[in-house]
């Protein structure tokens, strides 16, 4: 396992961080503390996870996915927390997710209230990395490939959600703060905010990037490699597109069967990328998921990479994948094919 630092922090994390948001629907509560237990035999010491989880959520559910690893924690004892770095994230509005408090904002109240109950659900004294989901005002996420109309209603009230955060550190509830989801414009604000006022500095921002949507190259990479914003890369897998397994219909009990409102990667353009990229990898005697894992991993701005899995095997894969080292004929195929299809997956 290879290791680096949150950006401007003295955070150890590994370059793989375990996504968690199928426990409590796709998984049980001992199939999570078995995948738990797994990656930390391989060396992750990196966990993410947010208070909506898992997904495919409702009222009922709502929290699971902290609480199985809460359970885990309080199983394994606080010298081995201390060796973890766990990272959460508070819900925005415009979600349909209104079971989860009212109103779902970034108000002082709204922070204090999903952070106390994040650190219940956890079992912990302190969060290690806390996340705000994705944006208050409504922006192009989500499937969405572009902005036209701007949120009009949206009030700048980032300096005010920093203060709070500010207190929260004070407390020892949190250590450090990271956005997910995010564009430009609302790293840069974060940033302004910041360094006017002393206030704490975002360093991590969560966006997806995979072979199916590198928008991330656009705009942001540069922003945070030259302001010191580490990526964490979620859906390396496209939602477990580029496993290939969706290429002939969709599995029973696969997140696309089970979750049809996800639509992010169902376009007939994912199809015809992703099949191009099965034929490429296959070629170079790579499986599809090892090209994708990979060309994520090697990228410079990307801190840590998310992986989530439903079954210790397909957990396995994924880590192995981060072995492999890509030629530059693979790297070339790759690049050809994005001229093609570029970002299909929004």
């Amino acid at each position: 396992m290879k290791y680096t630092t949150l950006p401007r922090t003295d955070v150890k994390v590994s370059t793989i961080c375990l996504g968690t948001m199928t426990f409590g629907n796709q998984n049980t509560e001992a199939e999570a503390h078995d995948q738990l237990d797994y990656a930390i035999e391989r060396g992750i010491n990196f966990i993410d996870t947010a208070e909506m989880y898992p997904i495919g959520g409702n009222a009922q559910i709502f929290g699971s996915t902290e609480r199985f690893i809460g359970t885990w924690i309080k199983k394994i004892g606080a010298s081995e927390r201390e060796k973890l770095v766990l990272a959460t994230k508070i819900a925005g509005p415009n979600r349909g997710m209104e079971y989860i408090r009212q109103p779902l904002d970034f108000s002082k109240k709204s922070l204090h209230e999903a952070v106390d109950l994040s650190l219940k659900n956890l079992q912990t004294d302190y969060i290690d990395l806390y996340q705000m989901h994705w944006p208050e005002r409504i922006m192009n996420m989500f499937g969405k490939r572009g902005l036209t109309d701007f949120d009009t209603q949206w009030q700048d009230n980032i300096l005010e959600v920093l203060q709070v955060f500010d207190g929260l550190i004070k407390e020892g509830k949190i250590k450090h703060i990271g956005v997910s989801n995010e564009n430009p414009f609302g790293v840069v604000r974060f940033l302004q905010e910041s360094e006017r006022h002393g206030l704490p500095r975002i360093a991590t921002i969560q966006n997806p990037y995979s072979l199916l949507n590198r928008l991330f190259e656009v705009g942001l990479s540069e922003l945070c490699y030259r302001e010191g914003v580490g990526l964490l890369a979620y859906s390396p897998l496209a939602f477990g597109f580029l496993s290939g397994k969706y290429l002939n219909g969709y599995p029973e009990n696969s997140r696309m069967k089970l979750f049809p409102n996800f639509t992010r990667y169902t376009n007939e353009n994912c199809f015809t990328a992703t099949r191009l990229y099965k034929e490429l990898a296959e070629a170079h005697g790579l499986t599809l998921v090892q090209l994708a894992e990979a060309f994520v991993h090697r990228q410079s701005f990307v801190t840590s990479t998310i992986v989530g899995a439903t079954s210790l095997a397909q957990l396995k894969e994924n880590l192995d994948a981060f072995s492999i080292e890509l030629s530059d004929d693979v790297l070339a195929g790759i690049q050809k094919i994005q001229e093609l299809h570029p970002n299909p997956a929004p």
